[in-house]
């Protein structure tokens, strides 16, 4: 009876072994049309880890309209049983019920989702971790970021349709009371909607005209940031043409008009490769004569959330995390990818749904 309990134990760590070693990571996101960056970086970590290791579905176009099929999608993954982790950026509409569904038959799997558009406290009951951007704690920091900057003064480009956002209002009251403790003169200007009879040809072409007069006005020490992302590729080229400070995006992120302003065609094989796109936008923005004065997060934050989520995925499947939801060790991580420290607070009433801030990385 010893030697069969032996055996029986022997054959147990030999089987736990096999499914170990023959483990897998589920990534769903959007398609190429939809989210480019955040499908590159799937194929990123499916070039890294192997495609026997990383398995890459993506959710409809219209997923909004096709929650089943996004939910049929992560099911799918889940019913490979040497599947132990899966991560969904952006988990859009439909992410939760579809959580709901893996967990009846797949509770061991870990799940991740990043940039969750559903009810917060619904989502942080479904993932083991949830990732998203701290939106009102970036109120204060594009005030800071503006004055490290040499910033005397903000001016911040909206419109009511923008204003009546909750969060947006928010931000944008932290980060006027942040810019005047810190003696900037704060500055609220009104742009068309880009979704008014105007569109997004008389929002740019507003914004075009005006940060040449607002830098005319008040100096070239006047920083400028936009609530839309329509508004960017202008708000940055006229920044640098006219000597002004562009601490950061609606939206932050190297690809974000950045490139289009600068005048740089990015290749195929450098898509999504953000070594090579922060080395372009530093020598354009060096040779524009803007340097120290623009300015962006080192990492787009749905390519961080993935592969970040990967990393912890594989830590955790080799046993070097012990916890589905260990905030110490998704901070290491995250800063090792960003190169530089990050700060994640927990959304209030949770312990696992993290609200996520980047140091700027200033071109110079």
């Amino acid at each position: 009876m010893k030697r069969v309990l032996v055996l029986a134990a022997v054959l147990l760590m030999v089987l736990s072994a096999a499914a170990s070693a023959n483990w897998k990571i589920g990534i769903l996101t959007g398609t190429v049309t939809q989210n480019e960056e955040e499908y590159r970086m799937a194929e990123q970590m499916q070039a890294e880890f192997g495609a026997d290791r990383v398995i890459i579905a993506t959710y409809p176009d219209r997923f909004m309209q096709e929650q089943e099929t996004t939910i049929s999608n992560m099911l799918e993954m889940a019913a490979d049983p040497n599947v132990k982790a899966i991560i969904m950026v952006q988990a859009v509409p439909g992410a939760a019920a579809a959580v709901d569904r893996v967990r009846e038959f797949r509770p061991d799997i870990l799940i991740v989702l990043g940039s969750p558009q559903e009810d917060p406290m619904v989502v942080a009951s479904k993932g083991d971790i949830v990732l998203n951007t701290d939106d009102i704690g970036r109120g204060p920091q594009i005030a800071e970021q503006a004055y490290a900057m040499g910033a005397k003064v903000l001016v911040h480009y909206s419109f009511p349709r923008h204003m009546s956002v909750e969060t947006l209002a928010q931000r944008r009251e932290l980060m006027k009371a942040r810019a005047e403790e810190l003696g900037i003169l704060f500055v609220d200007e009104d742009a068309p909607d880009p979704t008014s009879d105007a569109g997004v040809t008389g929002t740019q072409m507003f914004i075009s005209e005006d940060v040449p007069r607002k830098i005319a006005q008040y100096g070239p020490d006047t920083a400028v940031f936009g609530t839309n992302c329509a508004m960017q590729e202008p708000l940055i080229a006229q920044t640098i043409a006219n000597g002004g400070i562009f601490p950061v995006q609606c939206c932050p992120s190297p690809y974000h008009a950045l490139p289009a302003a600068l005048g740089i065609e990015v290749p195929e094989d450098r898509k999504g490769d953000l070594k090579w796109i922060l080395e372009e936008i530093n020598e354009k923005v060096v040779e524009k004569g803007a340097a120290g004065r623009v300015a962006t997060w080192p990492v787009p934050v749905n390519m961080m959330f993935m592969q970040a989520g990967t990393y912890y995925a594989v830590e955790w499947i080799n046993g070097n995390i012990t916890s589905k939801n260990d905030k110490a060790a998704l901070v290491r991580i995250m800063e090792e990818i960003a190169g530089q420290s990050v700060n994640l607070v927990e959304y209030p009433g949770t312990d696992n749904y993290y609200l996520y801030l980047s140091d700027h990385v200033v071109f110079q």
